[in-house]
């Protein structure tokens, strides 16, 4: 190969999947340390409450290795992705989404708060159908009451809308 052959350029680490990647890792440790402090009784065989703990331990930390070494060897998303703005405005209506839930659930109840959450998350990813959006979201908000309440018998947030249709 001559001095004038152009050579393929080093691939960079991507700093940012990086840090998806490690987080990943850090979950992985992070339920790990949880997962040892269940109190497991000797009454158990072969499978006892920890066995589904370790299995999501395991696949959280193959997940965050695996993409360590892809943002190592320089990302897994498309150069055309890295070099797209972020959109400030969308991960603003996001994150007032998640913050309008945490707000509301206590004193609207899990439905009405997760209905406005999902409004705002569409809008957010580009929607601009408020209506049917909410639509959406109310009949995937009462599914999931529903489904906690009645099925499992667990209290997500009884609210306004849950008291109108005597739940």
């Amino acid at each position: 190969m001559s001095i004038n052959e152009a050579q393929p350029a080093p691939k960079r680490i991507a700093v940012p999947e990086l840090i998806i990647g490690l987080g990943v890792v850090g979950f992985a440790l992070l339920a790990l340390w949880q997962t040892l402090s269940i109190p497991a009784s000797p009454m158990y065989a072969k499978v006892g409450p920890t066995a589904f703990p370790y299995i999501t331990v395991t696949g959280l930390a193959l997940l965050g290795a695996l993409l360590v070494v892809a943002a190592l060897r320089g990302g897994w998303q498309p150069q055309e992705e890295k070099e797209t703005p972020i959109d400030w405005k969308g991960v603003s209506f996001v994150a007032a989404g998640l913050l309008a839930n945490l707000v509301l659930i206590k004193p609207l109840g899990f439905t009405a708060a997760s209905v406005v959450m999902f409004v705002l998350v569409c809008y957010g990813f580009g929607s601009r159908h408020p209506l049917r959006d909410g639509g959406i979201g109310l009949v995937l908000a009462l599914a999931a009451y529903f489904g906690f309440a009645k099925a499992l018998g667990v209290n997500i947030g009884a609210g306004v809308v849950e008291r109108l249709l005597g739940a």
